[in-house]
């Protein structure tokens, strides 16, 4: 195959009118200062579009553009390159056409890496353009640390023999950065933060030790091995964690942070003895990807993001956001936060543990070991002349109590219940034992939220619902939807396989009126349950759910688990 020639893509974009002289002269002059390539010059600073750099690019140099949102990456071929050198040359196998392979680069125009890949690769090659942030996202995917970690706890299992040595409980700690067990521990968050996981559960089973992942709230199998390299790995993760090493006998609860890829990494830590040893659970917070995300971000309607708005901008009351554990919600109250945090208003959080950590807020984490417990703390809180408090949890009457007590008394109050719906939640406060008139007079607002996987666009295609989701679609959504045709993903490498990449929230949002605090004031739930459905009508986190899945956003599956989950 012809070797690619030099190309100026500065020069072919001024010539072709996509760009300025004086835009060209001025993205070289940022060049020359951050020392990048012209091309992620033009594309940051908005001179031109990502796509139409590099389709200028490929017709230029007569050679295809391949759209990798589109493209089927085969893990086999892709591998034929070792990672390193396809993050140095910005480059992907694409395809082994017996006498040639097809290698996507983001710069075919690099003649130095053109040679080097045609040294590694022992092939004539042929060229393609890629999207530079396509390639690297791909190259994320693709190159897993699955067999990187298979071989480390084999080399770990070899080192500690037949036995279940706890190496460590000496006390001494000399040299083990350079343990196995660390490098091991290091390609697990390693290839967590690749695949995006929320969690790490390793778990010690009979005849082997599994290690999965949560990926968008379903969990996968990372990889299974040696059972007997387990007390090894929670021995190292304690320490790391500040925990009793000694103590395996109780639940223990802790934190660390470890950097991936240079970014900080906030790790919550539980262990808890099962009958085969400890189980550990990591809950991974990126800390340093952008903090708290905004409220435009959450996936509210627009009408109802306008109104959640306004709600959260009063002086007073209490708002609540409800759902299940992993539904988000204090990542949506955080969101809220971030838009009221202003120089003219003290905020304080009471936190188990702190989630995310902005500046500005004054953030308490909640110890029970020394009886600082969130009522305890809230008391203290109310004599720091707070405008807004947020409760991490309402976990029992005298947290609920004092909150809304705050709430009445001219603070804004946020905080999180897991109840079913947002209709069912103030009958739930009064179930905890909270005085009628008191959760009445305080609450304002309660928005429920659940999470839904959003389909793959690089494998969605249409999809014939089976006899079951059909069913269930005629008897809750109407006879008008019988046999509709609704959108899946069929599983790429860009997935993993599953179809979905990524989630959103769904909401509905339910706004406290006078006739509903006069119902929930003389205790009468089910007149205050009709009366939140009528105000809701439709706006109601299945129907909102469904709506993603007409747009083709979500599958029928991700709306029975909503609907599911809002009925249980």
């Amino acid at each position: 195959m012809a070797r690619p020639e030099k190309v100026r893509i500065g020069d072919i974009l001024v010539k072709q009118g996509q760009l300025t002289q004086e835009q060209l002269d001025q993205a070289l002059a940022l060049q020359k200062k951050s020392g990048v390539k012209l091309g992620r010059v033009l594309v940051e600073h908005n001179f031109i579009s990502e796509d139409r750099l590099y389709r200028t690019l490929a017709h230029q140099l007569i050679i295809p553009y391949v759209d990798l949102k589109q493209y089927h990456l085969n893990e086999e071929t892709v591998n034929k390159l070792p990672e390193a050198q396809a993050r140095r040359f910005r480059a992907l196998v694409l395809e082994d056409r017996q006498t040639h392979l097809l290698v996507g680069m983001s710069d075919p125009s690099d003649l130095f890496a053109y040679d080097e890949l045609s040294r590694i690769l022992k092939h004539d090659l042929e060229l393609a353009v890629l999207s530079e942030h396509q390639l690297l996202e791909a190259i994320d995917r693709v190159y897993r640390r699955t067999d990187e970690i298979s071989g480390l706890a084999r080399e770990l299992g070899t080192e500690l023999g037949d036995t279940h040595i706890d190496f460590g409980l000496s006390g001494d700690d000399q040299g083990l950065e350079d343990a196995t067990v660390v490098k091991l521990l290091q390609s697990l968050f390693d290839d967590a933060s690749q695949v995006n996981a929320s969690d790490i559960h390793i778990e010690p089973q009979e005849k082997n030790l599994q290690i999965r992942f949560r990926i968008d709230g379903h969990l996968h199998l990372q990889s299974e091995t040696d059972s007997k390299i387990a007390s090894a790995i929670v021995l190292r993760l304690k320490l790391m964690a500040g925990l009793n090493i000694s103590e395996k006998r109780l639940p223990q609860d802790g934190r660390f942070n470890v950097k991936v890829k240079s970014l900080a990494v906030d790790v919550r830590m539980s262990s808890m003895p099962t009958q085969y040893g400890e189980s550990i659970v990591m809950r991974l917070l990126r800390q340093s990807a952008g903090g708290a995300q905004g409220l435009d971000n959450a996936g509210m309607p627009e009408d109802m993001l306008i109104k959640f708005r306004r709600i959260i901008h009063r002086s007073n009351g209490m708002v609540l956001v409800t759902g299940p554990t992993g539904s988000g919600k204090t990542t949506t109250l955080y969101a809220g936060l971030s838009e009221l945090n202003t120089l003219d208003k003290k905020i304080i959080t009471v936190e188990d543990p702190v989630e995310y950590r902005l500046p500005g807020l004054n953030q308490v984490q909640v110890n029970e070991k020394i009886n600082l417990d969130f009522a305890r703390v809230l008391r203290a809180t109310l004599r720091q002349d707070p405008d807004i408090i947020l409760v991490g949890e309402i976990r029992d009457q005298e947290t609920a109590e004092i909150g809304l007590r705050a709430a009445i008394t001219g603070h804004m109050v946020f905080s999180t219940l897991h109840t079913r719906s947002a209709a069912n939640t103030p009958i739930r406060l009064i179930d905890m034992g909270v005085p009628s008139f008191m959760a009445a007079s305080a609450l304002q607002a309660v928005l429920a939220q659940r999470l839904v996987r959003l389909i793959c666009d690089s494998c969605k295609e249409p999809y014939q619902l089976d006899a079951y989701e059909n069913e269930w679609l005629v008897n809750v959504m109407g006879e008008q939807y019988a046999h509709k045709q609704f959108s899946h993903g069929r599983g790429c490498t860009h997935c993993n396989m599953t179809g979905y990449r990524g989630r959103t929230g769904v909401h509905e949002l339910l706004e406290m009126t006078p006739k509903m605090v006069e119902a929930i004031g003389h205790n009468k739930t089910a007149e205050f349950t009709s009366l939140a459905a009528q105000q809701m009508g439709e706006n109601t986190l299945h129907h909102n759910a469904f709506s993603l899945a007409i747009a083709g956003k979500t599958t029928i599956p991700e709306v029975i688990s909503v609907a599911t989950q809002e009925g249980d």
